[in-house]
C-alpha cells in the first residue's frame, strides 16, 4: 500500500503571475523580447515546482518554446502553470502563456512550454519530491504527454549521441547536397 501523505494535489501548486509588460521590455520592432518572456517563464515554473515540493527548485532543461503570436507593449502576459509529471527528485511544470490587450479585449495564446525542475534540499542534493495527486481526465491527460515526452527525450538523447560525420571535406560533399550553402574547400 502506497503511503498517501506525502502526495499533493496538482491544484495544491497551480500558479499564475500576470505581468504589464512594458516600453523597457521591447525590441526595436515593439515587441517583447523573447528573453522577457523566457524569464518569467522561468520565474513562474519556480514558484510552482517549489510550492509543490517544499524545497528550492531548480531549472534542468526547457521542452521547447515556441513563440506563437507577439507580445506587444501595453498588453498584460500572464503565465499559467501547473505540475505535470512527478518524478523521484524533479517535476514537469507546464506553462501556459497569454497575452490580453486590455483595449480591445483580445487575448492570444502566445507560448507553451514544458520546464523540468529538481527539487533540492538544504546542502544542495537532489531532495525526494512528494508525489502527485492527478484530480480530473485533464490533469492525467498532461502526466500521460509528459511521461511520453520524457521518453521521446530519452530516445532524442541517445540518438544524438551517435550522430557522425565524415572526417574530409570530401566525404561531406554528398550530405551539403541540396543544402543552402557553398563551399569554398575543396
Amino acid at each position: 500500500m502506497i503511503d498517501t501523505s506525502a502526495f499533493k494535489p496538482v491544484s495544491f501548486s497551480e500558479t499564475t503571475i500576470t505581468e504589464l509588460m512594458i516600453p523597457s521590455y521591447s525590441n526595436f520592432g515593439g515587441k517583447i523580447h523573447g528573453g522577457i518572456l523566457l524569464s518569467l517563464m522561468d520565474k513562474v515554473a519556480y514558484v510552482c515546482a517549489a510550492k509543490h515540493a517544499g524545497n528550492y527548485c531548480v531549472t534542468a532543461s526547457i521542452d521547447t518554446v515556441d513563440f506563437l503570436q507577439p507580445v506587444e507593449v501595453g498588453e498584460l502576459v500572464s503565465l499559467m502553470a501547473s505540475v505535470n509529471y512527478v518524478g523521484n527528485t524533479s517535476l514537469v511544470v507546464g506553462i501556459r502563456v497569454i497575452s490580453e490587450n486590455v483595449k480591445t479585449n483580445v487575448i492570444k495564446h502566445t507560448n507553451t512550454s514544458y520546464f523540468t525542475m529538481v527539487a533540492k534540499d538544504d546542502d544542495n542534493k537532489p531532495a525526494q519530491i512528494p508525489g502527485l495527486i492527478l484530480e480530473n481526465g485533464n490533469q492525467v491527460r498532461r502526466f500521460i504527454e509528459a511521461k511520453r515526452r520524457k521518453e521521446i527525450k530519452q530516445n532524442y538523447k541517445k540518438e544524438v549521441d551517435h550522430i557522425t560525420v565524415p572526417d574530409g571535406i570530401a566525404d561531406c560533399k554528398e550530405l551539403l547536397i541540396g543544402e543552402r550553402v557553398i563551399l569554398t574547400k575543396n
